[in-house]
């Protein structure tokens, strides 16, 4: 399987984005699609799911190629529930029945053994195997159910209406229906946009281990790394195209452009001696053969164009933070409920003056939720104190809908920049890719990620002491966010960010506090080491975390730890279990090993089946028989590998 890509050409107002482009997207390439914004990353990727039309040129896809493709933002209107909603990704069975007898009865109606082509008929049957294996067995709800709880999702979830869910979480539902139907190419514009920490993980691990082709958009650094070999970037409507990931691909791009302009400035000193030639004797008659023949070579000269590069060296600052008390946040005793559900409890800690901290945890387990019991927004039980002389510069996810439409960019930062600053708006617009004429646009014709960068800048140029940043990298790209991070590095306040962003949080915050199974627990260091104490690489590290409890409206009091900087443990955990239910408790975890003992068991013979299979078709590859027998063993392979993983991550949490 190759898409292939040929001279591909858009315009838009006789303005060229892509000119004469051409590359192929080839089985198992992991590709990250990289240029500065309004490059055309998200327009290929259309272009490609056939949802846009360029203006010359063929994309084309083979038959049978399948294409599955993730938009940045979609409207979704399904009045299911999240089980119902998901299900619908299996509704195609049929058709994919369809397509495999075909190549059953065209496989048997061939002698062509050694040639390619008959090979690769042979992948696309066993491809097309491994999904009716998913998709039509009884297992398929195991590979929802799986797929779900990666994504961040509860048990509990499964029976609720959708519409009970934000936008972010339609969209990992929506995620989950692509990701169950085991597109041959996988298409996603930012899919990490709505994702905790853990599900990142998750769907990074997915995407390496168990998808085709993926070709991604992303402004997360450690995503793209994790998961893909291969950038292709776009850049003044041609592309370049390295087999490696991002990280690397920055240093050749690097050395690219250093090439590029010692080659252009090589050339500049040519054509300015030549033009100094031909000026100094255009009028000696002595000469005139020779200028002739400079004035030709002029012509002839093929003019070397350097690739886009960022010029400004803007070091955006905070302005001075006045001086706040030692300890400008102290939380004790602190829990929020709403109704039944409680969301956290006992919270108790401490932040001092300077200290930069992360808020992390799976969608909703209340990191936006404590934010707001620091903003007064809404009521808690405990105590919170914010301390003397803060003044607080909130970014809320929904930060950029406070905006007024009916002002224009410029006149949006000029009301709330003061001093020097005021001398360089330009400059900071243009940073933050407003620039020439985009800065006079009014508010209300901004696309939502420019509403949240204006937001952003409006909020860096207020005289703060403490900075709490809710999601502040979800619409910004990897130039805007080193500005960002830069900035809150230099910054002499306090900090306080909620992120599930690790590069990004990488090297800026010294403490992070997990939010999890109704408790925040502070550790200390910074993301990578948090997350290599959780060891939170893999679905089945993930399911050993806590499950949220639930608590009653009016929970039983428990005694206060002021002096400790984590909570205290759920009564059900802290009380020691009886006699009774420890024995109880010892049977299930027996019954857990058993099965996946059972499981292991049946997985290791299907694979000896599976085996034997393949050695009879290495001897005699000519009968179709042999092949219908190895797509049924196979099958059973996968159900028996669905049926192992789902007992292991039973026995986790039990042992958990």
């Amino acid at each position: 399987m190759s898409i292939s890509i040929n001279n591909l050409k858009v315009e838009f107002s006789a303005k060229s984005l892509f000119d004469n482009i051409s590359y192929i997207i080839n089985d198992r390439d992991r590709i990250a699609l990289v240029g500065k914004n309004g490059a055309g990353k998200s327009t290929m990727l259309k272009i490609i799911a056939g949802l846009q039309q360029p203006t010359s040129g063929v994309v084309a896809v083979p038959r049978d190629t399948t294409i599955g493709y993730l938009p940045q933002q979609m409207t979704i209107n399904d009045t299911s529930t999240v089980a119902e909603e998901v299900r619908k990704a299996f509704s195609h069975i049929d058709e994919l029945r369809e397509r495999y007898e075909c190549m059953v009865n065209e496989l048997s109606s061939r002698d062509d053994y050694d040639s390619e082509d008959y090979q690769q008929l042979i992948e696309k049957m066993t491809a097309l195997s491994d999904r009716l294996a998913i998709e039509e067995s009884e297992n398929g709800e195991a590979e929802m159910e799986k797929t779900l709880i990666g994504l961040g999702f509860n048990r509990e979830d499964f029976n609720r209406p959708t519409a009970e869910f934000s936008g972010g979480w339609r969209m990992r539902i929506e995620l989950a229906k692509l990701l169950l139907t085991r597109p041959d190419v996988l298409l996603l514009d930012e899919p990490t946009n709505h994702l905790d920490i853990e599900s990142i993980q998750w769907l990074e691990n997915f995407l390496v281990t168990k998808a085709g082709a993926v070709v991604l958009v992303s402004h997360d650094r450690a995503f793209i790394d994790n998961v893909t070999n291969r950038t292709i970037e776009i850049s003044l409507g041609k592309i370049y195209d390295y087999s490696v990931n991002y990280s690397k691909f920055v240093q050749l791009r690097a050395e690219r452009i250093e090439q590029q302009m010692r080659a252009f400035q090589n050339q500049q000193k040519m054509i300015k001696d030549t033009e100094d030639f031909i000026e100094r004797f255009r009028y000696k008659a002595t000469k005139s053969v020779q200028v002739q023949s400079r004035i030709k070579q002029l012509a002839k000269i093929d003019r070397i164009e350097v690739d886009e590069v960022d010029t400004s060296h803007l070091n955006l600052k905070f302005p001075p933070a006045p001086r706040s008390g030692d300890y400008p946040l102290i939380v004790d005793d602190l829990g929020k409920a709403y109704g039944d559900h409680q969301v956290f409890d006992h919270a108790t800690f401490t932040i001092k003056r300077g200290e930069k901290v992360a808020f992390v945890g799976k969608n909703g387990e209340g990191k936006s939720t404590l934010v707001k019991c620091i903003m007064g927004e809404i009521p808690y039980t405990g105590m919170l104190k914010v301390g003397h002389n803060v003044n607080i510069g909130y970014f809320a996810q929904n930060q950029a809908q406070l905006l007024d439409g009916e002002l224009s960019v410029f006149d949006t930062i000029d009301r709330v920049a003061v001093g020097d600053i005021r001398l360089k708006i330009r400059d900071i617009l243009g940073a933050f890719m407003f620039g020439g004429e985009a800065s006079d646009k009014k508010v209300k014709v901004l696309s939502g990620g420019e509403k949240t960068r204006l937001a952003m800048i409006k909020l860096l140029l207020e005289p703060v002491n403490l900075l709490i940043l809710d999601e502040p990298t979800n619409h910004l790209d990897m130039k805007t966010k080193d500005i960002l991070k830069n900035a809150i590095k230099e910054f002499d306040g306090t900090v306080i960010l909620v992120s599930h962003d690790r590069e990004f949080l990488d090297g800026l915050v010294e403490k992070v506090y997990e939010f999890g199974g109704g408790q925040v627990k502070e550790c200390l260091g910074g993301i990578y080491e948090f997350l290599e104490k959780k060891k939170l690489t893999s679905l089945v590290e993930l399911e050993r975390n806590i499950k949220p409890e639930k608590h009653s409206a009016h929970p039983t009091p428990q005694p206060s730890t002021k002096n400790s900087t984590t909570v205290n443990q759920p009564m059900a955990q802290s009380r020691k279990l009886s006699y009774a239910e420890q024995k109880e408790r010892e049977k299930m975890i027996k019954r857990a090993r058993r099965k996946v003992d059972d499981a292991e068991a049946e997985v290791s013979r299907l694979e000896g089946v599976v085996a034997e299979i393949e050695a009879q078709l290495a001897a005699e590859g000519n009968d179709p028989t042999l092949f219908e027998q190895h797509a049924a063993a196979t099958k059973q392979l996968e159900n028996a590998m669905s049926l192992w993983e789902l007992a292991s991550m039973e026995a986790e949490e039990l042992n958990a």
